[in-house]
């Protein structure tokens, strides 16, 4: 039902602030996105993943911001409803002509729901559904950048031709670090090209389209773009990396869509991206991943509240088109979270209990705190990302009554039942995995060795990382249908650094060797990595697997030296791709100037392990 008329002045201030607020949020959004570049360029690693992490608080700062702006000088929460009516709509007639007006919907939801009531949530006030289309949006200033470039070899696709326009492509972003060799590089990525696709016939629409930023994470650069010729149109990613002597080489290529859900993972950090119009970059990425949801694409971009805000318009969708019920979700019950999920809807839901065993010595708040150090951290793909709500409202009705008496039983202090729905005030929703205790007991031995060899390959990036997972026990980790292997469960998580790895002292005497208690003191921070084969190893096929590949797990040596060269500043490469990949190590392409560490890698790369 539209007001009546749009003639509350309050009303277009308000939506003029709430603009303002988002305006000064994206500014500085793409602020820190932009300065990505220059901190690759000077390798600064430590300063690229302070970005990271302070750049997802960003948002959270400037809807306060804005919130508190709005109670100041409208008092904000006592206005009526067709005033808070009225601002939506003047609030689209701003819209009209903006670059981000997605975002800036967002934005707005965020800013009132902070503020009203939830009986407020509905269309009439916010944006349920998006009003604003952003198809074919352009930046119209005559000297802008376009999203995409694109190339369009000579010489009918002939390799000079081509060796050109990739040289030209790399060449138009104007890095500032000189390549090692930009000229071998380029035949590497001709050669990859050759294989990929073939020497066939060149279409007259051959062209190859490559996104006007690069994509900054950790010490890696990304060229993104795709190949089109006559009907097929393919991805590809050109990781660039730095040397050890500080010089640029390109890393290997990607092609197609499997190479490059793995580069946009779920599981890892987010992107840093200079983007004008962003949801022409997630259109450009679906065209290359049309299985990867918008609202996955808009988190790889660290645009994480959109994400947040599409996926639960995904949910509702869902629940609307669908009749299973929540269930508890299989497996073995969690002590700190229970865990329910709806069969038909790839993801779970975790709440906190209200109370836990006694040997959980923890509180509510460090529990967040945990997850809130999974979001801002370097999840290396091997950390699950975690969308954090509050106040989700669930029809009751969809509910197995043995799930409501378990949320009754563990977590009243965050349910609230409402007429036909049931409100649950904090949750966190993650994508579902197979638990790895699970696909054990059923995979076939090569599967058994893959996903063991995957287990210790995830243990160690999250080493890499700077992340001790505490409880190690399989039931933690999930396997993806990409069959990698990822930790999911945050509530013991600790910085490696932190952490005091020691080797179990020897028995003093007879005495002590025969006792089945500890004889030996042990602080808070304390790990005794040897005394993780009983828990883990019980299995004969998993143990011979584990101590095969990671029976360096085993020796707080190991870990130790781990810790020992974080603190002293390096930062591991955990690349987000299979190491075999890489150009320098592929035989008869030899090593280049790759570094001893890496290239001693080599053997155990043969063996399934990831270089660290």
């Amino acid at each position: 039902m539209l007001p009546r008329s749009l003639d509350d002045p309050q009303a277009y201030d308000i939506a003029q602030a709430l603009l303002e607020g988002f305006n000064r949020h994206y500014r500085l959004f793409r602020q820190t996105s932009r300065e990505a570049k220059q901190r690759f360029e000077a390798a600064d690693w430590h300063g690229q993943q302070r970005a990271q992490r302070e750049r997802i608080e960003f948002y959270d700062l400037r809807v306060d911001e804005a919130a508190e702006r709005l109670e100041r000088e409208f008092r904000a929460a006592e206005l009526s409803r067709d005033t808070w009516q009225q601002a939506k709509l003047h609030y689209i007639g701003l819209l009209i002509d903006h670059h981000q007006p997605e975002l800036a919907e967002t934005f707005f939801n965020s800013v009132t729901t902070k503020l009203l009531h939830r009986s407020y949530f509905r269309n009439e006030f916010i944006f349920v559904r998006p009003a604003v289309s952003t198809e074919y949006i352009e930046n119209d200033e005559p000297a802008a950048t376009p999203t995409y470039r694109a190339y369009y070899p000579e010489r009918s696709g002939s390799s000079e031709g081509l060796r050109e326009t990739l040289l030209r492509m790399v060449d138009n972003f104007q890095l500032q670090r000189e390549f090692e060799d930009l000229g071998r590089d380029v035949e590497y990525v001709l050669q990859a090209f050759r294989t990929q696709f073939g020497d066939g016939k060149v279409s007259a629409n051959f062209q190859i389209q490559v996104l006007s930023s690069l994509f900054f994470r950790n010490k890696g650069a990304y060229l993104v773009g795709r190949v089109i010729n006559g009907f097929r149109e393919t991805g590809f990613a050109l990781p660039i990396l730095h040397t050890s002597r500080d010089q640029l080489v390109i890393d290997t290529a990607l092609f197609g869509e499997d190479e490059l859900l793995l580069l946009f993972s779920f599981a890892r950090a987010y992107f840093m991206v200079d983007m004008e119009i962003p949801s022409a970059y997630v259109q450009f990425l679906r065209s290359l991943m049309p299985r990867k949801p918008r609202w996955e694409l808009y988190n790889a971009l660290g645009l994480q509240k959109q994400g947040k805000n599409q996926f639960y318009r995904d949910f509702l969708y869902h629940q609307r088109h669908s009749s299973d019920k929540f269930r508890t979700a299989p497996g073995i019950k969690g002590m700190v979270m229970l865990v329910f999920d709806l069969p038909s809807f790839p993801f779970v839901f975790k709440v906190i209990k209200d109370f836990y065993p006694p040997q959980k010595d923890t509180t509510r708040e460090q529990i967040m705190s945990k997850y809130l150090l999974v979001k801002t951290h370097d999840r290396v793909g091997r950390m699950a990302d975690s969308l954090e709500y509050s106040n989700v409202a669930f029809p009751r009705h969809r509910f197995e009554d043995e799930l409501i008496e378990e949320l009754r039983h563990f977590c009243p202090s965050l349910l609230e039942e409402e007429g036909d729905s049931l409100i649950i005030k904090h949750l966190y929703i993650e994508r579902r995995m197979i638990p790895l205790n699970i696909y054990l007991q059923e995979a076939t031995p090569e599967q058994l060795k893959h996903a063991v060899v995957e287990y210790g390959n995830a243990i160690k990036d999250l080493v890499s990382a700077n992340i001790f997972p505490g409880d190690m026990l399989w039931k933690n980790f999930g396997v993806t249908r990409h069959g990698k292997v990822v930790f999911y469960d945050y509530d013991e998580i600790e910085y490696l650094t932190d952490c005091n790895f020691r080797k179990v002292p020897p028995p003093r005497n007879e005495e002590e060797e025969m006792s089945g208690d500890i004889w030996y003191a042990v602080g808070p921070k304390d790990v005794f990595p040897e005394t993780f084969g009983p828990f883990l190893l019980g299995n004969r096929e998993v143990r011979q697997v584990f101590m095969e590949h990671h029976a360096d797990l085993l020796e707080a040596d190991y870990w130790q030296g781990r810790k020992d060269r974080i603190l002293a500043g390096y930062v591991h490469d955990v690349f987000p791709y299979d190491p075999h990949k890489r150009f320098r190590r592929r035989p008869g392409l030899g090593l280049g100037s790759l570094d001893a560490e890496s290239a001693s890698l080599s053997t155990s790369t043969q063996l399934g392990h990831n270089p660290i």
